[in-house]
């Protein structure tokens, strides 16, 4: 009973056209890619924030 619900759920997806699919896969890389610079960006910030207070 339970593959033949989940049978019949899989059959209702839809996939994704080549240019849906790489469009959500840069925007995937671009906000990988900010979030990096940001956390870079805050680290960075951070550790010189703490040599001044501290060093």
């Amino acid at each position: 009973m339970y593959l033949l619900q989940t049978f019949s759920e899989l059959r209702k997806t839809v996939t994704p056209t080549v240019r849906e699919l790489a469009g959500w896969s840069v925007a995937v890389f671009v906000f990988v890619g900010l979030l990096m610079c940001l956390v870079t960006g805050m680290d960075f910030g951070l550790g010189k924030l703490v040599l001044f207070v501290f060093g």
